[in-house]
């Protein structure tokens, strides 16, 4: 009877995320194959690039490498992958159900699930030798998985948690901030098993972490200022598409000695493609410059993961 009472529970709650995510089951189902294929490339990455190079890729992914070497080495211990990753990810999985959103975390730990017991299935395969090519090439395909996983609204766990409540929390591009950490605990890494094999692991989590700065643009800013003779259907264009608001300078053009208007408005790194699309689409016309912004200070919308 309790064992019905809880799969009812768990249909009832399946049920719900289908229910609240924005375009119903289709949306749902290309999530859970983002997710999937993110899950498929980490295993393959360990299993690949990081076996091959004897990499530390940093995060909890490489704690918990560390602490299966560390066990092999000095306890003549063959502890398995994916027990230690979930035991990790259990205190930024509380933080992130608590902080960031339920179904964000849901499929996050779907995420780390099939990860890790991949990377404990998945048989060893031989691509290269050279350690520094698996440092750049791990680093990419390691990048690569997380922007799936991001890009289906979840994370590959651990590190990723704390950056993305960073980011949220205190409106900071928090991915520079993990490289810090990663390379502290690299460090660490290197003094037991060498500096070598440390050194090159650090260059896996640079190259991961730059080009996921390079593609994920949800937490950078970018600030707009559009002259156009049409500001407030531009206005709209804006608010409508991005949710953020803009402030409405008057002023003269010098070749013309026209009066013309300019809008201001700072909006998220993702949007900026799609709303300057917009803007050109309601005034042909219209000039738009594109600043990045380092870092604001003052309320800034940013969409809840769901």
């Amino acid at each position: 009877m309790e064992e019905m009472v809880y799969l009812y529970t768990m249909q009832q709650e399946i049920r719900t995320i289908i229910d609240k995510t924005p375009g119903g089951l289709r949306v749902y189902v290309k999530r859970i194959c983002l997710i999937c294929c993110g899950a498929l490339l980490m295993a393959v990455n360990i299993k690949t690039f990081v076996r091959a190079g004897n990499l530390f890729p940093g995060g909890f992914t490489g704690l918990a490498l560390l602490i299966q070497r560390i066990a092999d080495r000095y306890f003549s211990l063959k502890i398995p992958y994916s027990p230690v990753v979930i035991l990790l990810n259990s205190v930024p999985v509380v933080i992130s159900f608590k902080y960031i959103g339920k179904q964000f975390t849901l499929y996050s730990c779907l995420m780390i699930v099939m990860s890790s017991v991949l990377a404990d299935v998945l048989p060893a395969i031989d691509i290269t030798q050279d350690v520094l090519l698996a440092a750049v090439f791990g680093g990419l395909l390691s990048s690569f998985a997380v922007y799936l996983c991001l890009l289906a609204g979840a994370t590959s766990g651990g590190t990723d948690f704390i950056a993305i409540f960073i980011s949220e929390k205190y409106g900071r591009d928090a991915w520079n901030y993990i490289l810090v950490f990663n390379a502290v605990v690299l460090c660490a890494a290197g003094i037991m098993f060498g500096w070598n094999r440390a050194l090159y692991s650090i260059l896996f989590q640079f190259t991961s972490t730059q080009f996921l700065n390079t593609v994920y643009k949800r937490y950078q800013k970018a600030t707009l200022f559009v002259i156009t003779n049409k500001a407030a259907d531009v206005y709209k264009v804006i608010h409508d598409t991005t949710n953020h608001d803009a402030t409405l300078f008057t002023g003269t053009g010098c070749y013309g000695n026209t009066g013309r208007d300019m809008l201001y408005s700072v909006v998220s790194g993702d949007d900026v493609r799609i709303v300057t699309k917009k803007i050109k689409e309601t005034d042909p016309h219209a000039f738009v410059n594109i600043v990045h912004s380092q870092q604001i200070l003052g309320k800034f919308y940013v969409r809840p993961n769901n």
